[in-house]
């Protein structure tokens, strides 16, 4: 699991079947002190996420799979909470 910023909408118009009825967000992954880390990814969201919100991204196969009920599945990322505040030695972010 990924500490996430979103930092806005994906749209496609051809894309893979699984992505139907999906919403796609380009995320920025955070360090705990808030501070962007990495690559940014895209993800599918399952927590009604928005633009500037802080979340928690699932990037491992089988959770996806599992979540998404399905044993073939290519989708890598999917949003699945709202991150309200994340305290710790270096910062809080939230």
């Amino acid at each position: 699991m990924r500490l996430a910023r979103v930092i806005g909408t994906v749209v496609a118009t051809v894309k893979h079947p699984a992505y139907e009825g999906q919403k796609i967000m380009l995320c920025q992954p955070l360090a705990p002190d808030g501070q962007p880390m990495g690559g940014q990814m895209i993800a599918v969201d399952r927590a009604q996420a928005g633009p500037g919100d802080v979340v928690l991204v699932l990037t491992e196969g089988n959770g996806i799979r599992q979540l998404f009920g399905a044993k073939v599945l290519p989708i890598r990322s999917a949003i699945v909470g709202i991150v309200d505040h994340v305290s710790c030695a270096g910062g809080a972010v939230g």
